[in-house]
């Protein structure tokens, strides 16, 4: 667990839309989030709940048409990542950030070999020369548990496992050693032991270089496994967030109840039947004036159709420090 040393990522405020023939869509609304040095934050929803839209507007990688950030502040190292020049963005992209994409095929090109693509950040960013850098990118594949790495740095992608090709990704956006590695959803197409190796991987590098890691994912599981804090997220915004036994052990969110209610269980016993989440999530063609929820929510009241809940924080804690959530639903509103 992080020994609460100072935030290496602080984003407040963050809103961003696309722009459709059917209106603006609000894909993420007002998200607020921190990141320690040496800690894992896990980020789950379904599909479509806005968190690869929301790590991908932290660098400014989503295309503009038809996106825009409408506004927001992204802190890292003592600078706005959203104000500052494209050039300076891409000093910080694979220097001070990684990301490592869901589908290894998409990022990787497939025309030159793995060794180059690992040694072009080296070389850009690190000024190495290409001998320092080939030898770097061997180390690296070593570091990501790929035997024979000096030769097979002159591997095309193609003749790559996908587990394999998944290190591959890890191990290009670790090669200038980021303060923050980003992972949106590195393991969903591998085979769960594939899966497990990587989770592994992932939970030692964080000891051994002291970043901090995003870890996108709809498994819970995984993150249950491997993170120290979770973020909810739900309709482009934070709906709860917490220390993750406080939040496996003690859901405030009906939103969040409900997704682990989908978890199955394996007691022994006759599995009961998986229970779904009634009803789809809203195409935000405005922006949040109610609760997102609310049509799919067994506790909504009357407030929830004129009022979008704010986050607050559980047990007088100070909010994004502990346990928040933003719902207007307790017991006592209830019997209210």
């Amino acid at each position: 667990m992080p020994d609460g040393g100072d935030n290496v990522l602080d984003v407040r405020g963050l809103k961003t839309v696309f722009r459709t023939r059917g209106g603006e869509v609000h894909a993420v609304n007002s998200v607020s989030f921190h990141l320690k040095r040496g800690e894992v934050l896990g980020v789950v929803g379904e599909s479509g709940s806005g968190k690869s839209v929301t790590m991908m507007s932290l660098l400014r990688l989503l295309p503009s048409p038809p996106a825009e950030i409408r506004e927001g502040q992204v802190m890292l190292g003592g600078q706005d990542l959203l104000k500052i020049s494209p050039q300076a963005l891409r000093d910080v992209r694979g220097a001070k950030v990684g990301f490592v994409f869901q589908d290894p095929m998409t990022s990787l090109n497939p025309v030159f070999t793995v060794g180059n693509q690992i040694m072009e950040p080296l070389m850009r960013h690190k000024g190495m020369t290409r001998t320092q850098a080939r030898q770097r990118a061997a180390d690296l594949l070593e570091l990501v548990g790929i035997s024979d790495a000096a030769n097979r740095l002159n591997s095309y992608p193609h003749q790559y496992s996908g587990g394999m090709r998944q290190r591959v990704m890890i191990a290009i956006a670790l090669s200038c050693d980021p303060d923050v590695l980003i992972a949106d959803e590195p393991t969903t197409a591998l085979d769960v032991t594939i899966q497990a190796q990587i989770l592994e991987l992932v939970k030692g590098l964080r000891q051994k270089l002291g970043m901090g890691v995003i870890w996108i994912t709809h498994d819970l599981g995984v993150i249950a496994g491997i993170a120290d804090r979770v973020m909810v997220m739900y309709a482009g915004q934070v709906v709860e967030h917490g220390p993750v036994r406080d939040l496996f052990g003690n859901p405030q969110h009906p939103y969040t109840r409900a997704l682990l209610k989908t978890i199955p269980s394996l007691t022994g016993k006759r599995a009961a039947r998986l229970q779904v989440i009634e009803g789809q999530p809203p195409i935000m063609l405005s922006a949040p004036n109610a609760c997102p929820f609310r049509a799919r929510c067994a506790h909504a009241m009357p407030v929830c159709a004129t009022q979008n809940p704010p986050r607050h924080a559980m047990d007088g804690v100070t909010l994004g420090q502990g346990h928040d959530v933003a719902c207007h639903w307790t017991p006592e509103a209830a019997d209210a």
